[in-house]
């Protein structure tokens, strides 16, 4: 016999996931596509009742961005410069009516290598809080998610929470598709710099849908650092290494057009974050 449960305390609902095996339902915008006409064979635990994990929270070092904030809450929420990449990522999530009720959490431990989210939230150098009814533990995004529809949750595990430590800078999203919206990438970058005396002290970098995980691009965050904010930007853009992209060949695009079009796309990102107007084209 297949279980619904819909417990309203996070209390309940990990006694529950220490039971047995459960597939967590939050806002559903993944889960009942994947689901489609297929009979249910998992038990649900729904978490739409546990009031606890909505919202975002300031704390004297961290954001906390609760397992159920929507894209929504993101776009509406008063958060610093530094959050404008996941706020443009935000505006990205489907339509206006998914953005209501998808959960950030959930396109996380979704795990698509096309997931908006991600690259905005790893140059905010984000972990996750992950919570059984035994133990506590926090992961860093870079950790949490494995590879294509793999995260690192343990059996009885839930996700409680995203905890970005205070960030500084400025950022920028920037999404490539096929058409403007409601589209799965073709590629997509954020971008976070540090500016300290119209000098770049510090930057991060990271690209979605060019690899199995959306990757940290620690080559170009290194030809970054130290640079004034001038035309050598895109300059170190087009020469510095990207090896940790491994794109592939699908329907929205070569692996190649994927490589050529993210130097592209990640200049466009570093001047927005510094800035500066991009123009039409600037690395190609």
């Amino acid at each position: 016999m297949i279980r619904y449960a819909k417990p309203t305390t996070v209390d309940e609902a990990l006694a529950l996931l220490g039971e047995g095996a459960w597939r967590i339902l939050a806002g559903g915008t993944d889960f009942y596509p994947v689901q489609g006409s297929k009979p249910f064979r998992d038990n649900v635990l729904d978490i739409n009742g546990l009031t606890a994990l909505r919202g975002i929270a300031e704390t004297g070092s961290h954001w906390i961005i609760g397992a159920r904030a929507t894209w929504t809450d993101i776009i509406r929420h008063p958060l610093p410069p530094a959050f404008d990449a996941l706020k443009q990522a935000a505006r990205e999530v489907g339509s206006a009516q998914i953005q209501n009720v998808a959960s950030v959490a959930g396109n996380l431990c979704n795990a698509s290598p096309a997931a908006d989210g991600v690259p905005g939230l790893l140059v905010l150098d984000a972990e996750v809080e992950l919570r059984s009814a035994a133990a506590t533990r926090h992961l860093p995004l870079s950790e949490f998610i494995l590879g294509n529809r793999r995260t690192a949750l343990q059996p009885g595990e839930m996700v409680m929470a995203i905890r970005v430590p205070k960030p500084t800078g400025t950022s920028a999203f920037v999404k490539l598709g096929a058409r403007r919206y409601l589209v799965i990438s073709i590629a997509m970058v954020a971008v976070r710099l540090v500016v300290e005396n119209a000098t770049v002290a510090d930057a991060a970098v990271a690209v979605g849908s060019c690899s199995a995980v959306a990757r940290r691009l620690a080559g170009i965050e290194a030809a970054l650092r130290g640079l004034p904010l001038d035309a050598g930007l895109v300059a170190a853009v087009r020469s510095a290494p990207m090896a940790e992209l491994s794109p592939i060949a699908d329907v929205r695009g070569s692996a190649e057009y994927r490589l050529d079009a993210v130097r592209e796309i990640v200049a466009r990102a570093v001047l927005e974050a510094a800035g500066k107007p991009a123009g039409d084209k600037v690395a190609a």
